[in-house]
């Protein structure tokens, strides 16, 4: 028992002084860190940096000063910092191998970055998910969807497919199909589609509104309606509408008719 105090001691009094300086430069490498970072992103925000942008590249730089002083505070451990590279240089080999698909993602990050295929706010569809984008990270990308789910996708996945940007032109078309019955009338029919879509003031006048005739179906008579809207008028315009017109449709007299089918009994003489 009295030899482990003594070795305690002497591990304490030998050892001791140096934990506690590396233990103490870790901590206010942490907050100088997180201090240098808050300056750096209010910058970025000040210079009207893009908000995508500018959350990446505060993260990577709070990733490389908390690099920089856990490096410090071994150093300060009294670790050669020749012996603690070389292990450092082996340990990384190690890691890039088992972390292939990570290391993936960061260069997807950055080449998203890069070439800005979506902003903060933007409502796209990639990797099998839809949402809006909510913040691109170091090594993934959140997407909040339309029923408030978040979504975390990897950058890689992203990279690796299409991606469809809704919200990049501003404005989008609405592809409506309205069917109507064979005996009724088409022209009216066209009529009324028109004059709803006239009346709205959340459709452009450019490009103009189409409303055609597209198909002859099996049990109706398909008029199409397309007008164009402002992205974030999209689905309130849609839903709208189809109301409005399906309404319209009822005082008019027009019927939607449900799919049938004409059958011939042929009674054997």
């Amino acid at each position: 028992m009295e030899k482990s105090l003594e070795l305690l001691t002497g591990f304490v009094t030998e050892y001791g002084p140096a934990v506690l300086k590396a233990l103490a430069t870790l901590v206010v490498g942490w907050i100088v860190a997180k201090f240098i970072t808050g300056i750096f992103r209010k910058v970025m925000t000040r210079a009207k940096v893009e908000a995508t942008l500018a959350r990446f590249l505060g993260n990577l730089a709070y990733m490389i000063l908390m690099t920089l002083v856990v490096v410090t505070s071994i150093q300060v451990l009294g670790v050669a910092s020749t012996s603690f590279i070389a292990v450092i240089g082996a340990a990384g080999l190690a890691i890039g191998l088992a972390l292939q698909g990570s290391l993936a993602n960061f260069a997807a990050g950055v080449m998203i970055i890069g070439f800005r295929p979506f902003k903060a706010g933007d409502y796209i569809e990639a990797a099998g998910t839809a949402g809006s984008v909510q913040e691109v990270q170091i090594f993934s990308t959140f997407l909040k969807t339309p029923d408030n789910k978040l979504v975390i996708v990897p950058n890689s996945a992203i990279m690796a497919g299409a991606i469809t940007n809704y919200s990049a032109t501003g404005t989008r078309r609405l592809d409506l199909v309205f069917g109507i019955g064979y005996g009724d009338d088409m022209k009216k029919a066209k009529q009324v589609i028109e004059e709803i879509i006239s009346k709205d003031a959340r459709v452009l006048e450019d490009p103009k509104p189409v409303v055609a005739v597209a198909e002859l179906g099996d049990s109706s008579v398909n008029i199409v309606a397309r007008p164009w809207v402002k992205s974030e008028d999209y689905w309130d315009l849609r839903f709208d509408l189809i109301e409005t017109i399906k309404r319209r449709f009822d005082e008019e007299g027009i019927s939607i008719p449900f799919p049938q089918r004409d059958v011939h009994m042929i009674q054997a003489a």
